[in-house]
């Protein structure tokens, strides 16, 4: 049994320890990046922002290994923000909206895709990436953290591989097609992962197992498809040839 004097040293040194714990928690909370609705806290927005100025000065750092012949110069970077920012502008100019839900938007996907194709792979990525993130910015929502990445960030990174074309004939094309499948790819996989029980209750069920990929294809493809008849028309290729010329140019 406590004597009183022992009682009461203990009584008194409590609350210091109660109160170091609540600073603590507090700091942590301060640190918090997701809010408990699942959108950004303001350290959130904060980090995000701090991530993409890191990928376009990684661009522009990744860009000044390269041999003289291949540095991006600050034209070049100009380009590629202008580009960023019509795809950021575009991506809510919907032309038409699915009742599913996802939208065809007024060609957003192609502007990072001419990125990859004006400067290769390596810059179309990593402006890919910084573009994610923008988009993440504009309407965040986590449920973790390689969700955002498959929603996001990866997704987007992805439309920076239609550089792998760039020499190739029709090259715009093919990479574009292959930057919106794997687009569309990272985002089936978040579905299957994270959003099956966000089915809407009037899709049909006997297609429920491929809700994911109807989802996201459809809105992906059709815009696809879309651009891909307008870069075919001779006057927007003939057009892009030009502005290709001048993106280049140091």
């Amino acid at each position: 049994m406590l004597h009183e004097d022992e009682l009461r040293v203990t009584i008194d040194v409590v609350p210091p320890r109660a109160n170091e714990g609540g600073f603590f928690m507090s700091i942590f909370n301060t640190m918090s990046i997701v809010t408990p609705e699942g959108g950004l806290t303001t350290f959130g927005y904060a980090l995000s922002i701090v991530a993409v100025i890191a990928l376009v000065l990684s661009a522009s750092w990744l860009s000044s290994r390269k041999k003289d012949s291949r540095k991006l110069s600050t034209k070049q970077l100009v380009f590629c923000a202008v580009a960023m920012a019509l795809a950021f502008v575009t991506s809510y100019i919907k032309m038409v909206n699915f009742p599913f839900g996802g939208s065809i938007t007024l060609f957003s996907m192609l502007f990072i895709c001419l990125i990859g194709y004006w400067y290769g792979t390596g810059v179309g990525i990593l402006t890919g990436l910084a573009y994610g993130i923008l988009q993440f910015l504009q309407e965040p929502y986590v449920l973790s953290l390689f969700q955002v990445c498959c929603d996001y960030i990866l997704a987007f990174a992805g439309l920076g591989l239609a550089g792998l074309f760039a020499k190739s004939k029709n090259g715009l094309i093919k990479g574009y097609v292959l930057g919106i499948l794997v687009r569309g790819a990272f985002h089936t996989l978040g579905g299957y992962l994270y959003w099956m029980d966000y089915m809407p209750e009037n899709f049909p069920q006997e297609l429920a197992q491929l809700y994911p990929i109807l989802y996201n294809y459809t809105y992906i493809l059709a815009e696809g498809a879309l651009t891909v008849v307008i870069l075919l028309l001779p006057p927007v290729r003939k057009a892009l040839k030009q502005v290709k010329q001048l993106a280049a140019e140091a």
